[in-house]
């Protein structure tokens, strides 16, 4: 076996070890770099803002850009890259890391392990609507995709976030590190063509010292949720959306998982 297929299989198996109810997200080693330095990241899968970091492979990634003033350049690191982006930073500017996943599955065994994860994703009502819809009762699949950005500061980190063409994505409605930034993160939340109105939001906020605190916010009828930040501090927020698969999807539910990850400069 080749060394790059066995890298995969190990990576199936992380990701599948890691798959109920697992945030996925793009960490930097700095969200911060002067022109001309390297911007690097690793794509995480864990808890609490804590996790492995997965290698990059071609047929694990529907896309990967980087997108500055919507230039948008796609990315295509070596299989096995790990970090899976490390590529030097040019101009000045915000520039957004955008990562969307190819499908992945994952099967629930019990009723208890599903309720678990909908609880935790604020999944009201999945049961009434399992059942009227005759799924079956456990093992069932879900079919998993993550739709991921990071916001990086290059130089001056000026500039703003907008739609990236994800299928769901936060859009940083306010930039973290524009020197009149008051403290307050303003992120809308897009499915499809519609905004998610009502829906939870889960902060991770990381300190210096890496302790993790999790909260719950929720967005308001314009899909728009208002996050309190701390300075030196990183971020991820994560939100779910439940949906029946189609009938030839190989699995009963669909979830598609949106991230953003940014830092708060230390002024």
């Amino acid at each position: 076996m080749s060394l790059a297929r066995i890298v995969c299989v190990v990576w199936c198996a992380i990701c599948a070890s890691f798959a109920t109810a697992h945030e996925f997200w793009i960490e930097a080693e700095r969200y911060q770099v002067a022109p001309g330095e390297s911007l690097v990241a690793r794509f995480k899968n864990g808890e609490d803002f804590e996790g492995v970091s997965l290698a990059y492979f071609d047929r694990r990634s529907a896309r990967f850009d980087l997108i500055r003033n919507a230039d948008k350049r796609a990315l295509s690191p070596r299989t096995g890259n790990n970090p899976a982006l490390d590529t030097p930073a040019t101009g000045s500017g915000l520039v957004v890391a955008v990562h969307e996943t190819t499908p992945s599955f994952v099967t629930y065994k019990t009723w208890d392990k599903f309720q678990t994860f909908a609880d935790h994703k604020d999944f009201d009502g999945w049961r009434v609507q399992h059942d009227a819809l005759f799924f079956p009762a456990p093992p069932f699949k879900e079919r998993y995709t993550r739709h991921a950005k990071a916001l990086f500061a290059v130089g001056d980190g000026l500039g703003a976030d907008a739609r990236a063409g994800l299928l769901t994505e936060f859009v940083a409605l306010t930039n973290p590190y524009a020197p009149g930034f008051d403290g307050t993160m303003r992120v809308r939340l897009h499915y499809g063509d519609t905004l998610r109105t009502a829906a939870q939001v889960e902060v991770f906020d990381r300190a210096p010292d890496g302790t993790v605190t999790v909260s719950l916010y929720r967005t308001d009828n314009d899909g728009v949720a208002r996050i309190p930040v701390t300075q030196g501090h990183d971020y991820l927020f994560d939100a779910v959306v439940l949906e029946p698969s189609p009938a030839d999807a190989g699995a009963v539910w669909d979830t598609y998982w949106a991230a953003l990850t940014f830092a708060v400069p230390a002024r």
